[in-house]
């Protein structure tokens, strides 16, 4: 059972928040009876009809688009821009797996699939997102070591996966990127925080998905292997050797501290490899000797 408002989002009628003021509006009805309630839950497959038209089930699709530059990222614009449904112009009702500014470019997913598309984006997943960065400014360590420990963002603790420098020079460097998260204008905020501007930003990884041959402005269907590598959480990441931890020898030097060697080893040894281990009982022992001496005082 799914909510009325998805059955008609999914199915391509309107998004969610349409729908809602469809259904208050009286204008749906669920096998054959009409529904002004929010939050009514009926079966996927049941008859809804919207001023007494019938529905059908949208065909599930998923779509990769190597985004162009003043492309908005949304499913409508009240600015009238355009926007990358209306640069697909797909039948069914697509909308963008998570966001790219309009000042960036590259790989962009779209999809009717809610349950895929959140898969794709919650960090539980583990699914990277890579981005070729062109920045003005002096790209120093210091910088590439800060964007690894994090950057404090009013999101939270904003870390890059990895930093990789393709060219630097003290006035230019292009860097790639590697993060978790997908915030609102993640990199160029993190990147500024480290006094760099960006000039140029395109995504070119989402998990295994690279961007690949799609020129600008072109797109593609997904393939049955790629859908279900991005439905599928990310494999985790090898954890770093670390030393075990033990003594504080063991720590320092790596190897269990040596046992001291006092008197007597010599002879406890020798007498193991003849077949004569000591016992608590045995007259050679200096505690049987003490305790001899004892009873011989009394």
């Amino acid at each position: 059972m799914i909510r009325l408002q998805k059955a008609l989002a999914d199915r391509g009628v309107a998004s969610r928040r349409k729908a809602e003021e469809l259904i208050v509006g009286g204008r749906i009805a669920v096998d054959g009876e009409t529904v002004t309630t929010l939050g009514t839950k009926v079966r996927p497959d049941a008859r809804i009809d919207v001023d007494g038209a019938p529905t059908r089930q949208a065909k599930q699709r998923y779509v990769v688009l190597n985004k162009p530059l003043g492309i908005v990222s949304t499913a409508g614009d009240e600015r009238g821009r355009k926007t990358v449904v209306e640069l697909i112009g797909a039948p069914e009702r697509l909308y963008p797996v998570g966001r790219l500014d309009t000042d960036s470019e590259g790989l962009l997913l779209l999809t009717n699939d809610g349950d895929w598309a959140e898969r794709v984006l919650h960090p539980r997943y583990g699914h990277e997102r890579e981005y070729d960065v062109s920045v003005r400014g002096e790209l120093t360590p210091a910088a590439i070591a800060q964007l690894q420990a994090g950057i404090r963002l009013e999101e939270g603790l904003a870390i890059a996966e990895r930093v990789e420098i393709v060219t630097r020079s003290r006035s230019a460097s292009r860097v790639r990127v590697v993060l978790h998260t997908g915030w609102r204008r993640q990199v160029r905020r993190m990147l500024a925080a480290v006094g760099l501007k960006v000039t140029r930003l395109v995504r070119i990884r989402i998990g295994r998905l690279p961007l690949g041959k799609l020129r600008t402005g072109e797109w593609r269907d997904l393939t049955a292997k790629e859908i279900a590598d991005l439905a599928r959480p990310a494999a985790p990441k090898p954890r770093a050797w670390r030393p075990r931890r033990g003594p504080l020898w063991q720590q320092v030097h790596g190897s269990p501290r040596p046992r001291l060697r006092g008197r007597g080893y010599d002879r406890r040894r020798r007498d193991r490899a003849n077949g004569r281990p000591r016992r608590p009982g045995d007259p050679r022992s200096r505690c049987a000797l003490r305790r001899a001496a004892r009873v011989a005082l009394r």
